[in-house]
C-alpha cells in the first residue's frame, strides 16, 4: 500500500508502453484475524485500513481502472470485511478520480450488492465484472457456478473469470465458452503445470492465450482493449 511504490511501478510500465491498460487494486485493508481471548479486538496479521485510505492512491495516479472488492466473506482462517457503506465510500472517491471500477465478486451476495449499488446510482452499469472462483468458501470454480454468475450480470455488462490455484487454466476455458473474457496471473497461482512454478507472469499469460486462440477465439490489442472498456487511448 505504499503510494511511492504504485507510483514508481506505474512509471516503469508506462516508459515502456504507454498503451497499456493499468489496472491497480484497491483490495487490501480488508482483512480482519480476532484474537483468540477477545474477537471483537484484532489480532497480528489483520490489516483493516479507513476505506479512504484504501483509494488514496487511485485519487493519486489515476490508474485506467481500479478494482472494488464487494466481498465480505470468510477467507481461509480469517475474515475480509467489505461494508456497503464503505464500498460506497471508496466509490465515490473511485468516481471522482475518473477511473473505471472493475467489481470483485466472490459470492452471490457480492453480485447482489453491486446491483443495488448500480440501482441507487453509487456505482454505474452495466460495469466491469470479475467473477472469482475457486477462494474458499466463495464461489467453486466449477461451470455451473460460472454461468449462474453471469447469468445476474446487467444486459450489456462486460466480464471476465478467474479461479484460484489449480482451477486457473480450466476457468480461463470456461470464461471464454461461457462469453466472457480471461485472467491469470501469480497472485491467483504459482503453477504452470502441476509441481512447476511458473517463471514469471508473462509465461501464465502465454498459455491463457494459447488456451483463447486454441478455441477459436482472439486477443485484443491494448488499444482495441481500450475501446472495448470505453477507456481513455
Amino acid at each position: 500500500m505504499e503510494l511511492d511504490l504504485y507510483r514508481q511501478t506505474i512509471e516503469l510500465i508506462r516508459a515502456v508502453d504507454k498503451e497499456l491498460v493499468i489496472n491497480l487494486t484497491t483490495g487490501p485493508g480488508g482483512r480482519f484475524i480476532p484474537s483468540d481471548d477477545d474477537p471483537k479486538i484484532a489480532a497480528p496479521g489483520t490489516t483493516l485500513l479507513p476505506p479512504l485510505r484504501r483509494v488514496e492512491h487511485i485519487a493519486e495516479l489515476k490508474p485506467d481502472i481500479c478494482t472494488l472488492d464487494l466481498n465480505t466473506m470468510n477467507s481461509g482462517g480469517d475474515v475480509v470485511i467489505n461494508t456497503p457503506k464503505n464500498v460506497r465510500r471508496m466509490a465515490a472517491v473511485i468516481r471522482e478520480a475518473g477511473v473505471k471500477p472493475e467489481f470483485e465478486i466472490f459470492d452471490s451476495g457480492d453480485l447482489q450488492l453491486a446491483l443495488d449499488l448500480i440501482r441507487d446510482g453509487t456505482l454505474e452499469g452495466p460495469g466491469l465484472w470479475t467473477i472469482v472462483t475457486g477462494v474458499k468458501y466463495g464461489f467453486a470454480a466449477t461451470p455451473e457456478t460460472l454461468f449462474y454468475a453471469r447469468n445476474f450480470l446487467p444486459a450489456g455488462a462486460t466480464w471476465s473469470a478467474f479461479g484460484i490455484g489449480r482451477s486457473e487454466f480450466p476457468i480461463v476455458a470456461q470464461a471464454w465458452l461461457a462469453g466472457g473474457h480471461v485472467r491469470v496471473g501469480l497472485e491467483d497461482n504459482l503453477y504452470i503445470a502441476k509441481g512447476v512454478l511458473a517463471k514469471s507472469n508473462a509465461e501464465l499469460v502465454t498459455r491463457a492465450r494459447e488456451i483463447v486462440l486454441g478455441l477459436g477465439g482472439e486477443i485484443a490489442r491494448p488499444g482495441e482493449a481500450r475501446e472495448q472498456l470505453g477507456l481513455a487511448k
